[in-house]
């Protein structure tokens, strides 16, 4: 075989391998997405780029999205059938956007690791992204504990507004007392035994 038949053959072979797997594999793996799309997630409650609220609306999505897959398999004998991995990899693929959306708005998780309410938020959202990448916390108990601390970030902004930018003593132990009981959701959670 000479040096143009070899290029022309290698040519022809990688034109044809992505048409045969698009057509016997509409979808990608459905689990790798969802995990992909996990660590992306975590990685963005670590870096602060995913703000609680936003956190919770995009695991309560992914949550509905489990959902939706696992009533298919039961409908189909635990198999998806192409028509299934085709619906799935779309709303995959708009809960992809979605991520990629809430990572680079402007909204960004306001921990000041400065002050002790602020690293006490910090190491909490680590716990939860911990939790997340390691699969130990689901997608309905990351949304859970985003709320949770969706409300006490809500609650300290509007201290703060009311007071100067600054917490009284009587608010950052009511602060305290309800980053403590997040804490212990946090590791209920965690340890359970449920896993994404």
């Amino acid at each position: 075989m000479n040096y143009k038949n070899v290029l022309l053959a290698g040519a022809l072979a990688v034109f044809a391998v992505p048409a045969f797997s698009q057509t016997d594999n509409p979808a990608p793996v459905v689990n790798q997405r969802k995990e992909n799309q996990q660590d992306r997630i975590a990685n963005g409650v670590q870096s602060g780029q995913l703000t609680a609220g936003e956190t919770k609306n995009l695991e309560k999505k992914e949550t509905g999205l489990n959902a939706e897959e696992n009533r298919m398999e039961k409908h189909d004998d635990g198999n998806l059938t192409a028509a299934d991995k085709a619906r799935l990899t779309r709303q995959q693929n708009r809960m992809s956007r979605q991520i990629y959306r809430d990572k680079h708005n402007d909204r960004v998780q306001n921990t000041n690791p400065k002050t002790e309410v602020g690293q006490r938020q910090r190491n909490q959202q680590e716990r939860i992204a911990q939790g997340i990448k390691s699969g130990q916390l689901t997608a309905g108990e990351t949304a859970h504990l985003e709320g949770r601390e969706a409300a006490v970030n809500h609650e300290i902004h509007n201290d703060r507004a009311a007071n100067g930018g600054k917490l009284t003593a009587q608010e950052r132990a009511q602060v305290n007392r309800q980053q403590n009981r997040n804490s212990a959701a946090v590791y209920r959670k965690k340890h359970n035994g449920r896993t994404q």
